[in-house]
């Protein structure tokens, strides 16, 4: 029997480009089964790196969000407790979890790097699917004309897209299980 699977659609937001580098301020996970339903959620602001610093060009974007930069900066939590409750949620979950983002480079290269850190575990393995690719193979297109502008807007659910961790996993964690659905029926 084929182990099930959990679709883990997680979005960061950081203070630049390089983990370590720059700080992870948040991130958000929206659990969702195969049948695409909603299963669990988690979510963390936490506290800047010590050594850490903040990318110039990064900081100026930051500087035309600001309710979302407000939103990523309450009740900050140590990376050191936060991740640990992180892989005991995604343990606790009803199947192996898979890591999903848009872009999951970025998105996983974050991810990785703070479990291995701070929790010395990351239950995904190199599990870690692009919502990007997938729409690419799906749309039969290129890598760049795969954008969301592109994409028929059946596959969206009307959700904001804020900057907020949580919201913007959840925006895309709907997306990708709309995505599944019909890539399953074949009417893409």
């Amino acid at each position: 029997m084929a182990t099930l699977e959990i679709y883990v659609s997680t979005d960061i937001e950081t203070d630049g480009p390089t983990p370590g580098k720059h700080s992870m301020l948040s991130f958000g996970s929206a659990a969702f089964s195969h049948q695409g339903q909603l299963v669990s959620t988690f979510t963390a602001n936490l506290k800047l790196l010590p050594e850490a610093t903040q990318n110039p060009d990064t900081m100026k974007w930051w500087a035309t969000q600001r309710e979302a930069w407000a939103k990523a900066r309450e009740n900050m939590r140590d990376p050191k407790s936060a991740m640990p409750d992180y892989v005991a949620w995604l343990k606790g979950l009803p199947g192996k979890p898979v890591f999903v983002a848009y872009p999951v480079a970025f998105d996983f290269s974050f991810m990785y790097w703070y479990l291995q850190n701070f929790a010395a575990e990351n239950p995904f393995g190199y599990s870690a699917l692009d919502i990007k690719t997938y729409a690419m193979a799906m749309l039969k297109s290129g890598y760049r004309e795969a954008s969301k502008q592109r994409m028929p807007r059946r596959w969206f659910k009307e959700l904001p897209h804020t900057h907020v961790a949580l919201d913007d996993a959840l925006e895309q964690g709907y997306l990708f299980c709309n995505m599944l659905a019909e890539n399953r029926r074949g009417t893409s």
